[in-house]
């Protein structure tokens, strides 16, 4: 099966598409409150060109949040999927989200946007899978029982906070961090008893809707 290709038109489209949203993802994750004329340059693409794909920062907002809860959905069912060591599955879980960086959005951008529908039915679908991953690891002995899915959220956030130097040597700092968080996770486990409850899911999404 073959694919038509695009028009010249739609390639460009598409080209300042994936500009747009490689932008608002730096700016906003930098920071939340910048204008959306600052997502536009450092584009390089007009004002018109970003209003006619996204009407507002809200919506600009919305898509990048979208698409970082499909990517997180995609990365999980990849390690669902692995039928091989479970803690080898739950690991490559574990490594694939944090290469993902969908939690660097959750950090700076939770509260800033009202969420819609489709977003809070993305959400859902990638909490049942995250929590299917966890209980399977449990399950099989691998993840000390101790740790719920949100304490692994969180986690994921602490990790994501991780900035120093260029990209490479962020991503060397969480992966040396990672390592020593997943050796803290395998059974079995250092410590009997961790301190204090774990968060609960409400804690978590709360942070994602407005107050009034």
């Amino acid at each position: 099966m073959t694919t038509t290709p695009m028009s010249g038109r739609k390639a460009q489209a598409a080209r300042n598409d994936e500009l747009i949203l490689q932008a608002a993802r730096a700016v906003f994750t930098a920071d939340p409150g910048a204008p959306i004329a600052a997502v536009a340059e450092k584009a390089g693409v007009g004002i018109s060109a970003l209003y006619r794909r996204y009407p507002s920062k809200e919506a600009l907002l919305q898509k990048l949040c979208g698409d970082g809860l499909e990517l997180y959905i995609e990365v999980t069912e990849r390690a669902l999927a692995d039928e091989g060591d479970p803690w080898e599955a739950f690991a490559g879980y574990l490594s694939g989200i944090v290469d993902a960086d969908t939690n660097s959005l959750t950090i700076k951008l939770a509260g800033t946007f009202q969420p819609t529908e489709e977003l809070g039915r993305l959400a859902v679908r990638a909490g049942g899978l995250a929590t299917e991953m966890h209980h399977r690891a449990v399950e099989a002995g691998v993840l000390r029982p101790d740790v719920t899915p949100a304490d692994i959220a969180l986690l994921f956030e602490q990790i994501a906070s991780i900035k120093l130097g260029d990209e490479e040597r962020t991503s060397q700092l969480r992966h040396r961090y990672l390592a020593l968080v997943m050796d803290s996770l395998r059974v079995p486990p250092a410590h009997r008893g961790l301190p204090g409850p774990a968060p609960e899911d409400q804690e978590l999404s709360a942070r994602w809707w407005q107050s009034s």
